[in-house]
This record gives C-alpha cells, sequence and structure tokens, in this order.
C-alpha cells in the first residue's frame, strides 16, 4: 500500500509512491540511497531529484547504487555492452557535476572472476540491496519505476528484509504521466488511455528543474570500478550475440541522436516522420531513439518537451512522434503494470485467446522450429531479411517487427509456441529488447492486445492478418531484402577484419 507523500518537493506528489513508510519519532536520520535500474541517468531524472532533495531536507548524503544482474532476463554482449559503456559515463558524471558516489553491486555470479565494489555485498538484489543498506545505515531508498514482474516482486522482497524504520519511495522517472496517475486499471486500448493522458500533459510535461550537489557529501568514497574489466568479462559472456557499433552508449550521445546540429532527430530528420516511418526502406526517417529511452539514457519527457519546442516547423511529424513516445510507449506500461501475465496468452483478451485457440490446430502450410527461425531458414525472404537485421543490426524496423511476429504465428504450433519464440528472439537480439514495449509489440501482432477482431481465417482466426503481398503494397519489398543483404554483408567484413587485426596484434606481441 503506498502513502501520501508527507511533504511538497520539486517533484510532483503524484510521480512517487510510497512503498514503506519507516517513519518513526525514534529513527536516526540516515543516509539516501537511490537504487538505480531503469534510468540510467544524471540528468531529467525525477528519481535523483527526489533523492536529492530528500537528503538536503533530511540534512543527510545520498548515493547511487546499481545492481548488476547476472544477464537480466537473458541479456547478451549486446545489451550489457551498450548497458555497461553507459553507466561509466554515469559514474563519471555522478562525480563530476554532482558529487555524489556510485555503488556498483555485481551478482555473485560475476564475482568469481571480479573484485567486488562493495566488497561484503553480493548475491541477488534481495540480498545485496538490503544488506547495502544496512551497512551504510540508510534510512530512506528512493527506486525508479518498471512495471516488470521480476523488479516488482523483488522491490517486494526487498521491503521485507529491511528495517522497519527504513523507507522506501518509488519515482516513475520513465513515463512523462506517471502510470499510476494516468489510470487505475488496465487500459483496452490507445483510444481509452489517450484522453486520460493528454488531460494530465499539462501537469506533468514540464521542464525539469535544475539539480546541484547535495548539500551534505558522503564521508568515504567507493571502491574504484575496473570498467574495461567489467566490461570485457560481460562482452566475452555473451558474444554469442555481439555489440553493434551504429548506436553511441551514454547521455551525451542520446541528446546528440534527439537534437544534435549533425544528424539529429529533431534538427535534421523530423520531417521525414511524419510520412516515411513506415517504409523499412527509410530507417532514418524513424528517431533512433529507442536503445537510449529502454536503458534511460534520455528521459522520454526532455525528449517530448523538445520536439513540442519545433511543432510549428512539422506538426504533422511531432504528433505523430509523441503519439507514439507518450501514448503508445505508456500504454506498454500500463498493459505491463496491470496484467501479470502480459507475456503470455492468459494476458490477452477474452475474445483473442478464444480464437485462437479455436484455431491452433489448423493445418499450416510450413512448420518452423525455433532453431530454423532463429538462422532465417524459411521460405520467405522478406520475413528472413527482417530477422537478418535484428540479428546482425540489433535492431528490426517497427513495421516489420509486425510481420515477423504475425509469421511465427503462422509458422509454429500454436499461438503458445509463437509468443514464446517471438519474445525469446526479441529479447535476444533486439538492443531494446526485455522491455514492455516488446512484450506489448509481441502480444498485439500473435495475440490481439489492443487492437480489435478482424474477419476471421485460418490460423489467425481473428487476430489481424499480414502477408507479403500486403507488404509489397506497401513499400518496394525487394529493395529492402537488398538493403538487409548488404547490411549482413558490411557487418561481417568488420567482423572479419577485426578478428585479422586482433591476430595480427597477437602475433607482434
Amino acid at each position: 500500500m503506498s502513502s501520501p507523500l508527507p511533504e511538497t518537493t520539486r517533484v510532483q506528489p503524484g510521480r512517487i509512491r510510497i512503498i514503506k513508510d519507516g517513519s518513526n519519532p525514534a529513527r536516526k536520520e540516515g543516509p539516501v540511497v537511490y537504487w538505480m535500474f531503469r534510468d540510467q541517468r544524471v540528468k531529467d531524472n525525477w528519481a535523483l531529484i527526489h533523492a536529492v532533495d530528500q537528503a538536503n531536507k533530511m540534512n543527510v548524503p545520498v548515493a547511487v547504487a546499481f545492481n548488476l544482474f547476472d544477464r537480466f532476463k537473458g541479456a547478451r554482449a549486446r545489451q550489457l555492452g551498450f548497458m555497461l559503456r553507459g553507466l561509466k559515463q554515469l559514474q563519471s558524471a555522478l562525480q563530476i557535476s554532482l558529487q555524489i558516489p556510485f555503488f556498483l553491486i555485481q551478482a555473485s555470479a560475476f564475482l568469481e572472476s571480479s573484485v567486488s565494489v562493495f566488497p561484503n555485498v553480493q548475491g541477488e538484489p534481495v540480498q545485496t540491496i538490503p544488506k547495502f543498506l544496512q551497512e551504510c545505515e540508510a534510512s530512506l531508498l528512493v527506486t525508479d519505476f518498471t512495471p516488470l514482474r521480476e523488479i516488482q516482486k523483488c522491490k517486494e522482497e526487498v521491503c521485507k528484509r529491511t528495517s522497519d524504520l527504513l523507507s522506501i519511495h518509488e519515482v516513475d522517472a520513465h513515463n512523462v504521466v506517471p502510470v499510476w496517475e494516468a489510470s487505475s486499471k488496465l487500459e483496452y486500448s490507445a483510444k481509452t488511455l489517450r484522453g486520460k493522458i493528454n488531460k494530465l500533459l499539462a501537469t506533468y510535461l514540464i521542464e525539469f528543474p535544475t539539480l546541484q550537489p547535495p548539500s551534505i557529501r558522503w564521508k568515504s568514497s567507493p571502491p574504484p570500478i575496473d570498467w574495461e574489466k567489467l566490461i570485457e568479462e560481460n562482452v566475452k559472456k555473451g558474444n554469442e550475440v555481439p555489440e553493434i557499433g551504429w548506436c553511441e552508449p551514454g547521455e551525451s550521445a542520446a541528446i546528440e541522436v534527439l537534437k544534435g546540429t549533425k544528424d539529429g532527430f529533431l534538427t535534421k530528420r523530423l520531417k521525414a516522420y511524419g510520412t516515411e516511418r513506415n517504409n523499412p526502406l527509410k530507417p532514418r526517417s524513424l528517431s533512433g531513439l529507442s536503445p537510449y529511452l529502454h536503458f534511460g539514457q534520455v528521459s522520454a519527457q526532455r525528449c517530448a518537451f523538445e520536439a513540442r519546442i519545433v511543432r510549428t516547423v512539422c506538426p504533422q511529424s511531432v504528433d505523430a512522434f509523441l503519439e507514439e513516445l507518450i501514448v503508445r510507449r505508456e500504454l506498454a506500461d500500463n498493459f505491463c503494470y496491470y496484467q501479470p501475465h502480459y507475456d503470455s496468452l492468459m494476458g490477452a483478451w477474452e475474445w483473442a485467446r478464444k480464437t485462437l485457440m479455436d484455431h491452433a490446430s489448423d493445418k499450416r502450410e510450413h512448420l518452423y522450429t525455433r532453431e530454423q527461425l532463429e538462422k532465417a531458414q524459411t521460405a520467405d525472404p522478406l520475413w528472413n531479411a527482417s530477422q537478418l537485421e535484428m540479428v546482425y543490426y540489433g535492431k528490426m524496423h517497427g513495421f516489420m517487427r509486425m510481420y515477423w511476429a504475425k509469421k511465427i504465428l503462422e509458422w509454429t504450433n500454436g499461438p503458445e509456441e509463437a509468443l514464446e519464440i517471438a519474445i525469446y528472439l526479441n529479447d535476444k537480439y533486439e538492443i531494446d529488447g526485455r522491455d514492455p514495449n516488446g512484450y506489448v509489440g509481441c502480444m498485439w501482432s500473435i495475440c490481439g492486445v489492443h487492437d480489435q477482431g478482424w474477419k476471421e481465417r485460418p490460423i489467425f482466426g481473428k487476430i489481424r492478418y499480414m502477408n507479403y503481398d500486403g507488404c509489397k503494397r506497401k513499400f518496394n519489398v525487394d529493395g529492402y531484402i537488398s538493403y538487409v543483404k548488404k547490411l549482413v554483408s558490411e557487418v561481417k567484413k568488420r567482423k572479419a577484419d577485426a578478428a585479422l587485426c586482433s591476430t595480427e596484434k597477437k602475433l607482434c606481441a
């Protein structure tokens, strides 16, 4: 149960939930710890702002702690390398601009070959976070918000394992309108949520306050982090899905992609978004912000605020961008927050479950295993191209993601298997996988979530249908297939050149 926030802060009270109230007259005021997870940035971070505000009010120091999960939800080198390189920059920015220490707490699996940053703390977050809080005698834990059940369950367990004198505040620093303020229930579609969000934008879509260094400094410096060794170890562990080279991690890179003078979305590429964003042959028409939004290296609120400033230049593009950035993204969070079965057939609407099960045994022209699909070994060159784009580039065009997932439903033994395979492949290869948007995207394509019933047909039942000929009417299919072949060839060549260079260095040594 959440309690009302007792005092007004620079963060709107509706953005904060008190999930554990440790207020007690006998309590000794200890430090504030911000347990960072989803919003990995220094600027435009409501959770960090709240942590500093509360520390200043209590006249105590504040620190940021990040618990490094052991390959959270199957993350590989692609995702871990991007995240860790961003965190390395974040630690530096925290120290330089705010003099706030950053503690990296590593799961036990990493401790076999790495030096622990906090020697007395190791294991999973349900163990490490309470131990960390106990050792630094914290009186307030601030967390950012994610609707994913693993983290929600982890927070519940942390509440149980920590002192009754500790308070825990959860801050939605990810959504423009906090998920619990936008709606108190599971919304049926974008149409039912849009009006609720729009009514609250005047309250929540505001400029961020300036964040100054906290009044009281942390007494000791955290042990140093060997970032290069840590990154190398994690990249090596997950090297079956290698890192990508087209997307530079970190807050500064995110702002450059948003509004940079060289190739920023709002400054150089905005006009094409309104008309070309659904064309897979026009990837530069997209914002390119999803990796940064997923890892919280840029605030969606900052993106929306800056987009509104330039709306008079391209109103059609800005309106379309804000619809995707705010309404559609926050609809995904709403679904995952209020629907515990957000990644299974049980989470589909009743009409969709019925129609899918009615047609689950329909005869399929093709049946492919997960391994065949993963290797793009199907009879459909367009689908193969989309799969290869994801595997080698780390990002599949949004339009192709819909076609890709629907064909998996058509080519597997039923909706449960189709959904499981789609989520597995999405989470393994997409740089922005393991995200509410990804789960809802698969659920929309395969289970009709946030959609309506359509004309009934074999296999799909009343789920919206997509096919090869329909794609041909929308864009140059052959051109897209050629584009992906070229992309794959270039990636393979860079990988071969890098391997040769590495071999030559070893020989020279």
